[in-house]
């Protein structure tokens, strides 16, 4: 480390809102409180409510619970729309051969089209989950996350 950055910078610390300190204060007995370089508190001190009891009241918080309604409500349809799609494909390639070799333009036939409209819809659900997430959860996810990173920022780990 002192070959690449110097002697000081170990003690450096960066003033960044994702850093978490390593629990346990190393250097002090558990439960002490230190005081950081810039009169910050280090990890050791408890004040308020634990990170885990932080999650499970955001868990049970309304607006936790209407993101997972809408995840829901998007993907339980649409995953068992193409399982069936896909079962489909499958029984219709085993049991049907007069159908599925049928030819509908030169060497392409039945099977082949519905194996490319396989690929086809899997791109399609691909993009209509990343607009469904975009338009209908994304905001309310992004503003929960925030929201707990706030209420967890002192937090006892």
């Amino acid at each position: 480390m002192e070959k690449e950055a110097g002697p000081d910078s170990a003690a450096m610390r960066l003033d960044d809102p994702w850093y978490e300190a390593p629990g346990g204060g190393r250097g002090e007995p558990d439960g002490a409180v230190a005081l950081a370089d810039h009169g910050r508190i280090r990890s050791g001190e408890r004040h308020g409510p634990s990170a885990a009891e932080i999650y499970l009241e955001v868990q049970g918080s309304p607006a936790f619970r209407e993101v997972r309604r809408r995840y829901r409500r998007f993907v339980v349809p649409a995953a068992a729309a193409f399982l069936l799609w896909y079962l489909a494909y499958v029984v219709a390639a085993t049991t049907a051969h007069d159908l599925m070799a049928r030819p509908v333009a030169g060497a392409l036939n039945v099977a082949m089209l519905a194996g490319l409209g396989q690929f086809l819809t899997t791109f399609l659900l691909t993009w209509a989950y990343a607009r469904h997430a975009r338009l209908h959860r994304d905001r309310a996810a992004l503003e929960l996350r925030w929201e707990t990173q706030e209420m967890t920022r002192g937090a006892g780990r």
